[in-house]
C-alpha cells in the first residue's frame, strides 16, 4: 500500500476486458481503473451527447482521446478535439466538455499521485464485474 492508502495492482500486463467497470449517469458514462504506486490509469467512455462535467481536483491529469470527438475546456481554453489529441489539467484547474457526434468518446486518463479520492469516486458508481457489460 502506498502512503495515500492505495494498493497498487499486481498486474503487469492487462486487458481492459479483465478489469471491472464502473457506470454512472444511466450508463452514459463508464470507466475502468488500474492503480500503481504513484499513479492511476483510467479508461473513460462517454456515450454520444454525454457531458464530461466541468470539475477540478487537486491532482494533475494527462488525458488522451482514443476515439470520438469532444468540445473540451481546460481552464480558459476551449477546443474541439479528436482521436490522438490530448490535454493536461494541472491540479485545481477546471476541465470538462461535451461529446460531439454519434460516436462514444473514449479516453485514457493518468492521475498523479495515486490517492484514495479517485477510488472513492469509483465506489459511488454501479460496478460491473470484468467480462460483463
Amino acid at each position: 500500500m502506498n502512503e495515500h492508502g492505495v494498493e497498487p495492482s499486481n498486474r503487469r500486463i492487462f486487458s481492459w476486458g479483465e478489469l471491472e467497470s464502473f457506470h454512472w449517469d444511466d450508463d452514459r458514462m463508464s470507466g475502468q481503473i488500474i492503480s500503481g504506486a504513484q499513479m492511476h490509469l483510467i479508461r473513460a467512455v462517454y456515450e454520444p451527447g454525454a457531458v464530461y462535467e466541468m470539475h477540478s481536483h487537486p491532482h494533475e491529469q494527462f488525458s488522451l482521446l482514443l476515439s470520438g470527438r469532444l468540445e473540451l475546456t481546460v481552464g480558459d481554453e476551449t477546443r474541439e478535439i479528436g482521436p490522438g489529441d490530448g490535454w493536461y489539467a494541472p491540479g485545481d484547474v477546471p476541465h470538462g466538455g461535451v461529446v460531439l457526434g454519434d460516436e462514444p468518446a473514449v479516453f485514457i486518463d493518468v492521475y498523479s499521485p495515486a490517492t484514495r479520492w479517485i477510488l472513492e469516486v469509483m465506489a459511488e458508481a454501479r460496478q460491473v464485474p470484468a467480462g460483463e457489460s
